[in-house]
């Protein structure tokens, strides 16, 4: 694999995590106005939404090209 379809790869795994980012965001949203909610649930969901936006950062830092100091 070339060093273009690596970025490729990556700014289509980008827009993927983002794209899942927004929906558990939309999920938790819901839930929080739901009176009845399952707290344990929840709480899985905003730990998964907060690995993705790590990943999302990590992936954002491999993405901006070197500079020299």
């Amino acid at each position: 694999m070339d060093q273009q379809e690596n970025l490729e790869s990556l700014h289509i795994r980008l827009a993927e995590l983002r794209m899942e980012h927004r929906d558990l965001d939309e999920i938790i949203s819901q839930l929080h106005a739901n009176p009845y909610q399952n707290q344990l649930q929840l709480q899985r969901l905003k730990k998964r939404k907060l690995r993705l936006k790590d990943m999302i950062k990590r992936i954002e830092s491999l993405l901006i090209p070197d500079m020299d100091a």
